[in-house]
């Protein structure tokens, strides 16, 4: 296995852009972080949709698969892959098929961060 350093810069490249793009939509247009992140898994999954987020996934690797919007890509794969298996039965289970390890993840994590790092509402 090799150090591919150029692997790394287009991949910080790509996701840091990607999140630039969020800071600026929260400091310029007031929008809420929740409607952005919403904004960003819809744009995943529209330009999945169109073929285009695959070759952006392809050049840039964890830099464009890692963000929301690769969450976006992830679901829309998912139910394209299980419309062709299932038939349009697909549509309701591809995308959290192709998720669903991700899901488990940040499901599992968020508990054990929850249980020893005693959260609280803010301001208390």
């Amino acid at each position: 296995m090799t150090f591919d350093l150029w692997m790394y810069v287009k991949a910080f490249a790509v996701g840091g852009a990607l999140c630039a793009v969020g800071e600026a939509l929260c400091l310029k247009t007031g929008w809420t972080p929740a409607r952005i992140l919403v904004g960003y898994i819809l744009t995943g999954v529209a330009l999945s949709a169109f073929g285009l987020y695959t070759p952006l996934v392809d050049f840039a690797g964890a830099g464009a698969s890692v963000p929301l919007t690769g969450f976006g890509h992830s679901l829309c794969q998912g139910v394209i892959h299980a419309v062709q298996e299932r038939g349009w039965i697909g549509a309701f289970c591809g995308g959290l098929t192709a998720t669903a390890g991700g899901i488990a993840a940040a499901i599992f994590f968020g508990t054990i961060v929850a249980v020893f790092c005693k959260p609280h509402m803010k301001g208390k």
